[in-house]
C-alpha cells in the first residue's frame, strides 16, 4: 500500500514539472527572433500522457483491490 501512495506522489511530481516545463517554453519561446520549437506542445502533451496514464492505473488498482474507494461520510 505504501509503494502505490509513492508511485501516486512520483506521478503526481512528473506531472507538475511538466506544467512548470510548458510554462519555461511559453516564456524563452518567441523572445529571441527564432521560430518556436515546439517544446511547450511537447510538455504539455506529456503531461497528458502521465496524467492519463495515472488514472488508467489508479482504475487497475481498484479493480484488482488495491485501494478501495471510502466515499464521504453522509448524514454523520
Amino acid at each position: 500500500m505504501r509503494i502505490m501512495k509513492y508511485f501516486v506522489a512520483l506521478i503526481f511530481l512528473g506531472i507538475f514539472a511538466s506544467l512548470g516545463f510548458a510554462l519555461y517554453f511559453m516564456l524563452k519561446d518567441g523572445r529571441d527572433g527564432r521560430a518556436k520549437r515546439g517544446g511547450m506542445a511537447r510538455a504539455l502533451t506529456f503531461r497528458i500522457g502521465l496524467s492519463v496514464f495515472l488514472f488508467l492505473c489508479m482504475l487497475l488498482a481498484w479493480k484488482l483491490g488495491y485501494i478501495q474507494p471510502t466515499g464521504l461520510p453522509l448524514g454523520k
